[in-house]
Formats: C-alpha cells, structure tokens, sequence
C-alpha cells in the first residue's frame, strides 16, 4: 500500500525529467583520528553493506498507479541492493581539491533511478592531505535542507572516542514527539469534536488567506521584502538548464561573518547574501552582463523548528518551507550600501510572514515561487521570471561531530538548479564555521571554479567597509 505523498514533495517528482534532475546533495569532508589509516573507513563502510542492513526510511520508493489515481506515494516495502548505492572511488594522484570537485560533479550530474530508493552514497578516497569524502545524493521529494541535517546529526556524535557507529542507510530517522497513532485516530466518540475544530480551523485560515494574498502582491508591487517578486530582471541565467552539473564549494570562519553583522547591524543570513551578491556582482561584470537593475534572490525559510533545539518534526515531514524575495542591490557598487539594502528587505520580509499562519505562509510562498515552479514542471519561462538565484542558509551542527572518531571538517550542501535559476547557493553552519556549496548547470555557467574567490573578496570588502 502506498503512503500518499504531500503535494509540495510531489512537484519535485513532477518537475524531474532527464534534462532537469531534482536531488539534492552534500560532500562531507572527514580527518581521520590519529593512528588510523584510510583503510579503516573503507573496511567500516565494506563489512557494513556486507551485513545488508536497511532502515525503512532508506528503504522508501517513489510510486504511483491506478489505484493512487495517478498520485505519488511512497512504498515503504522491499529489498535494497546496497552494492548498488554503497561505491567506492579513488581520486586520480595526486589529488586535491580540484579534483574531488571534478569527480563530484559528474555524480551530482546523474539522476536518480526511480526504480530503486532515491539515494546514493559514495566514499570517495585518495585525497592528498588524508581526509576522507563522502558524497550523498538524495532526492528533494523525500527531504528538504533542514530535515536533510536531521539525518546527519542522527547518524553522527559528538563523541570522538565512540567506535562501531553505524552508516546512514542503518539510522532511522528521529520520530519522537510525532503525533502517536492514537491521536491520529481518535475514537468514534471523539470525531465531531475533531471534525469542528478542524472545519473552525480551514475556515479562520481561509479568511486570512486573502488578505495575505493581496499584502503579498502590494508589497512585490512596492518592491518592498515578501514572498513575490515583479522585478526580477533578465539575466544570461535565463535559459534552459541541462542535467550536466558543476559544483564548488569553500569555508569561512563563523567569527568573520558575525563581526560584519554586529558592526553593521544586521544578521549573519544577511551578510551571506551580501556575500553572494557582491560574487554575482563580479561575476557578471566579468562577463559585461551585469543588469541595470538588481538581482533578486529568494531565500528558503523553514517552517519546522530548529533540529538542534530538539525539533522532531522529522524527514517524514517531507518538505516544510516557505520562501522569501530579496533584493540583492547588485546595481550598488558600495558593499556596505548592498548590505544595508539587503537587511532592510529581509526585515520587511520576515515582518510580512510574522503574524501569518503556517498555512497562509505556505500560500503566500506557493504564489511567490509559482513562476519557479512553471519553470520547474515545463522547462520554459511564463509570465513572471521568478527570482534570479536561490540562496539558502541551513542550520547545521553547533559542536564537533564525528564517525567512529572521524571530525567531519566541512559540509558543503549541494542542491537543484532550474529553469531560470542555473546557480544555486547553499550553505551550512558547521561549528564555529560556515560551509557554503556552489552547484550550477555546467552549459549556462562560465568558471565557476572562480566563484569562491569572489566569496572571499566579497567578505574582505565587507570587512572594510563596515570596519572590522
């Protein structure tokens, strides 16, 4: 039997074709502890797809049928063939970087068979400087950025010294505090009751729904912070994507980025969009493409709690999130002006979605992401050009984490270029840093290997410009 798949999890099954892959993706870098050797990894991950072990999460396959009326669901049933989405690479010598990137990108470039679980894990060896790699690839219709983080922390420690942890596909994700099958069925007697507060409740929010909608719309027209945007100007980004992938990544200390927020009074999310307009900025002049008007981003805000505050919400939640436009005052050349333009729209925006439901925050989100979304299901543009770029900010570790004693170093997120969008850009905390991961279409982006360095001289420019 299939369980019925939510509407929003479904559009990334809808929209995925050949050309347009619809997962997700993170490189975790691991330093071995000392005195172990490379080896041990690889042994640990052999004898773990030789016990043949799969948690029902992992086990899931996207279906549908007749008797779904044509519907997605997942089939939480049958066998996995781990030497299937278990591999092993081994970088070229001598290996750096450069080349872990490479390799990387032609993984992120492959879609998910459908036939089988939608995910894949790869350990990649051979790095020079000794740290380990492991790339997982998993379709977005099963998770989103944070619930992603979820997983992992599930599957780490913050002990270095515990040994004989388990790989990922052998972790069931963290169900506690989801409703209990009583309360999902309540007893005969208890149905009036919840089908009255369940119709008061579609009601009230029904009536909040339109004027949402319209303040959604006034303010895209004002060119003020919301979900919509009008504005968004035409690019050398607007044109089709292809499945070939090109992907980059690079770290920062958190410390940097949060001296430039105290001293120009804003948020750090702020400074990483400042950070990114200021390398789109470069990039586009480098290319004599730079629009007069400036670039929008929308920007992803989760709807479930914080998974280190103890949110336990859980992957089976699918996808919770709501979305946000920014301008990026690409057209300023002062970094400190594009900084403050930014916080002001962000504040606007989250003062937008403050006094809203989950639900209305939902609706205003759909209608600011439809023109993405026609982009998405066609392959072709509509009426509205969504926003330019995605930028993400994910809440990831605050404290050391490690497998069987190895320190997960970096975790660059990897994500799903569309239609109109052939960059995005996602980053992720990580203890005391911030990890950013860069995945664009290969035939619409030029060198985005120099993509990171624009970052870092953004960040420098931040720094002088505010007087850090």
């Amino acid at each position: 039997m299939l369980v019925p798949m939510n509407p929003v999890d479904s559009l990334f099954l809808l929209g995925e074709s050949i050309h347009r892959p619809m997962h997700m993706g993170g490189l975790a870098m691991f330093t071995p502890p000392d005195g172990s050797a490379a080896s041990d990894v690889h042994e640990s991950f052999a004898a773990a797809v030789e016990r043949d072990v799969v948690a029902d999460f992992w086990r899931r396959r996207a279906r549908r049928s007749i008797t779904s009326l044509g519907q997605w669901g997942w089939d939480r049933g049958g066998e996995v063939d781990l030497d299937y989405h278990v591999q092993t690479w081994a970088l070229p010598q001598p290996a750096g970087m450069a080349e872990l990137w490479a390799l990387v990108s032609g993984l992120h470039s492959v879609p998910l068979d459908r036939s089988r679980p939608l995910w894949e894990l790869h350990l990649i060896e051979g790095l020079s400087d000794g740290r380990q790699a492991v790339y997982v690839k998993i379709h977005h219709a099963l998770v989103d950025g944070v619930s992603a983080m979820g997983l992992l922390s599930r599957s780490l420690s913050p002990d270095p010294s515990v040994r004989g942890m388990a790989p990922m596909w052998e972790v069931e994700p963290d169900q506690r505090g989801a409703p209990s099958s009583d309360s999902e069925a309540p007893g005969v007697g208890g149905l009036p009751g919840v089908a009255a507060a369940a119709a008061w409740a579609a009601v009230t929010e029904g009536a909040g729904l339109i004027p949402a909608f319209a303040d959604t719309v006034d303010r895209a027209l004002r060119r003020r912070g919301g979900p919509l945007t009008v504005t968004a100007p035409r690019t050398v980004f607007n044109a089709p994507v292809s499945s070939s992938r090109v992907v980059n990544g690079r770290s920062w200390p958190m410390e940097r980025l949060a001296l430039v927020a105290k001293s120009a009074d804003s948020t750090i999310n702020d400074v990483v969009l400042a950070m990114c307009s200021g390398a789109l900025r470069r990039h586009l002049a480098a290319r004599d493409a730079l629009p007069t008007a400036p670039l929008v981003a929308m920007v992803p805000v989760s709807l479930r709690g914080d998974p280190r505050d103890g949110d336990r919400s859980g992957p089976d939640a699918g996808n919770r999130i709501g979305a946000l436009t920014c301008t990026l005052a690409t057209n300023l050349p002062d970094p400190a002006d594009r900084l403050a333009t930014i916080s002001t729209v962000m504040r606007e925006g989250k003062a937008a979605l403050a006094p809203r439901s989950r639900l209305q925050i939902l609706a205003m989100s759909a209608l600011g992401a439809s023109p993405l979304a026609v982009g998405m299901l066609t392959g072709h543009e509509g009426p509205l050009r969504p926003p330019n770029i995605i930028i993400s900010n994910v809440p990831g570790p605050r404290s050391p984490l490690y497998w069987n004693g190895a320190h997960l170093s970096s975790l660059y997120p990897l994500s799903v270029p569309v239609h109109g969008q052939p960059l995005n850009i996602t980053c992720v905390s990580n203890d005391d840093q911030i990890d950013f991961g860069l995945t664009g279409c290969a035939s619409v982006l030029r060198n985005l290997s120099a993509m990171p360095a624009d970052l870092d001289s953004e960040l420098a420019s931040l720094e002088a410009a505010v007087g850090v």
